[in-house]
């Protein structure tokens, strides 16, 4: 089939109505299906659009759509409020939760050889291939794969193969890989299509998924001038090409190079998004390569409650806190069940200043103290936002108090950088 929809630019703001036209258009070219799976995000990617293209697939296959599997990888399943939200008009008896650590089957394993090539000699291990069961044991003829492709920290660019050898993998396929990207370097692979942990989920799907009917539906989704939401792109296809035409669009549509480093960054979360710092390190992911040395990122977390949105790795995050890379690998070495956790060392990783800027964390949830032993320091989240006003700012540079404050209202639609932190 190779790539069956190539819709989107920069400037394109495509409707719902065009959004599932542009879908339903390209399911009816596949002929008859009867047994169909849908593999979405979780609610973490709810701008995604991926649960308006789900309830339209429902819309085109009726029963023949047998199960919705939403790619939680570590994640925590999705609340019937969520759903409602995400996936209005669908089911709720057709959602599965995959649990990462019980539900996976085991496919193979890329060598260790191959593992230490990309790496550059700095990991020597294998990377077990490891799907939910239901992926190759559901006897579909079609799985459709929904997603955007966005700037990520574990793999460059988010989406395609990911969603399902990450979102629906297993501890080991999880961890392997997320710790690769971390032990790699962060900075080396954000915003790049290609890159070592993206080269193995490609060397992994083509030797272990390329009997399994999987169909990508990828969006590309930015703000426009007026601070909307809107979706750029679509692209529909059964191979890499799909995920190439969609990532040079999001590379234009979500990656904003800067002329001069941020001093002071101020990011907003979304209560109804992030309740974790888990996933609401996004604030420190996607500005890091913006941010100045000595600057201050000031990250409003209303609904921020938890480290981890697993038991162990939440233990695991307040035990070792954001301590910079070297005081992670080093506690890797001397912890048995950090290096049995390698996604949690990644993270940690990830969501460090490296010493270069300030972070203070403002939850809505948490108290000083569990902050401040995470390695943050703490503000009180009450008497930031009637400073900053996340209502009334813009994204980008503002004027508060005489300061110069750049602002981000969603960290999870964009990546910010200066010249100097991003090569090539």
């Amino acid at each position: 089939m190779s790539l069956l929809l190539k819709l989107g630019n920069e400037n394109l703001e495509l409707s719902p109505a065009e959004l599932a036209e542009g879908l339903l258009q390209t399911l009816q070219t596949l002929g008859h299906r009867s047994r169909v799976l849908v593999v979405p995000p979780d609610f973490s990617r709810y701008h995604s659009r991926a649960g308006e293209l789900t309830a339209a697939a429902f819309q085109f296959y009726g029963s023949r759509l047998r199960t919705i599997l939403p790619a939680l990888g570590t994640h925590a399943p999705m609340t019937s409020g969520q759903m409602d939200k995400m996936f209005g008009g669908v089911p709720a008896d057709l959602f599965r939760i995959h649990d990462w650590r019980k539900d996976v089957v085991r496919l193979g394993e890329v060598s260790s050889d191959y593992i230490r090539e990309v790496s550059e000699g700095k990991l020597d291990y294998t990377w077990p291939v490891e799907v939910n069961r239901l992926v190759v044991q559901g006897d579909f003829d079609l799985i459709l794969s929904v997603g955007q492709v966005v700037p990520h920290e574990v793999i460059g660019m988010a989406n395609y193969n990911k969603n399902i050898l990450i979102g629906t993998g297993g501890p080991e396929s999880i961890h392997r890989s997320h710790y690769l990207g971390a032990v790699y370097g962060m900075e080396r692979i954000m915003g790049r299509a290609d890159n070592p942990v993206r080269q193995v989920l490609n060397y992994a799907a083509n030797q272990f998924l390329r009997d399994l009917p999987i169909l990508y539906v990828l969006t590309v989704v930015g703000t426009n001038p007026e601070g909307r939401i809107v979706t750029r792109g679509l692209f529909i296809g059964d191979d890499i090409e799909c995920f190439r035409r969609a990532s040079e669009l999001a590379l234009r549509v979500n990656f904003v190079m800067l002329d001069s480093p941020i001093r002071k960054a101020v990011v907003y979360l979304d209560p109804g998004e992030f309740k974790s710092t888990w996933l609401g390190n996004k604030a420190i992911y996607r500005t890091r390569m913006a941010l100045a040395d000595g600057a201050e990122l000031v990250v409003l977390a209303p609904g921020v409650k938890e480290f981890g949105e697993d038991a162990t790795i939440d233990k695991l995050i307040r035990q070792f806190g954001y301590r910079g890379t070297p005081a992670t690998l080093a506690a890797v070495q001397e912890s048995q069940e950090l290096a049995g956790n390698l996604g949690a060392a990644a993270h940690l990783i990830h969501g460090s200043s490296e010493g270069r800027f300030t972070t203070i964390y403002c939850p809505g949830k948490l108290s000083r103290d569990e902050v401040t032993k995470a390695g943050f320091q703490y503000g009180d989240l009450k008497s930031a936002m009637a400073k900053y006003r996340p209502a009334t700012l813009k994204l980008g540079y503002n004027r508060v108090d005489g300061e110069d404050v750049f602002f981000v209202p969603n960290p999870g639609l964009g990546l910010w950088a200066h010249a100097d932190r991003f090569k090539g």
